[in-house]
């Protein structure tokens, strides 16, 4: 009984010391209040981070303002949703047909059932070609080499030609 409250005494005793130790390396509440207010620090919302390179531009906006609306009057300018491609100064390209004739194409075609389906805009396939042999060559064929032994059961994996399959 003795020696176990000695343990139980000398495990509280080196407990309490790690923690003394512990505390008086870490700096005093004072200490820490006193390095917060010494160092220099920037008052909320007034930090400024420093540009992205290459995203400031050179020119003024009031510059930018008189050189598009100089473009405007010259008539260089795309219209809104035009093709950048095409705001160099080439003209797209114009249908040859007319809204009706192209209104009666469709109807046309409408009639004649060569109109493809909503969603299924895909070339049609070639039509099926049957098989090369007809399907009593293929079945006496099919029985000859039944009956000469060279089938293999189903399921069964292939065996050399040297052995007779199973069955």
């Amino acid at each position: 009984m003795k020696n176990a409250l000695t343990i139980v005494a000398a495990v509280a005793a080196a407990m309490f010391a790690q923690g003394a130790f512990a505390q008086a390396s870490a700096p005093t509440r004072a200490e820490v209040k006193a390095e917060t207010k010494a160092a220099a620090k920037t008052p909320a919302g007034e930090a400024t981070m420093a540009p992205a390179p290459g995203t400031k531009s050179d020119t003024t906006r009031a510059e930018r303002k008189a050189k598009t609306a100089e473009a405007r009057k010259e008539g260089a300018l795309a219209k809104a949703g035009e093709n950048p491609e095409n705001a160099k100064g080439e003209k797209p390209m114009k249908s040859t047909k007319t809204r009706a004739e192209r209104k009666d194409e469709t109807k046309a075609a409408a009639k004649a059932k060569e109109l493809t389906p909503a969603g299924e805009a895909s070339p049609k396939a070639a039509a099926a070609s049957g098989p090369s042999a007809a399907r009593a060559d293929v079945k006496a064929d099919t029985k000859a080499a039944v009956k000469a032994g060279k089938t293999q059961p189903a399921g069964e994996a292939a065996t050399p030609s040297s052995e007779k399959p199973m069955k």
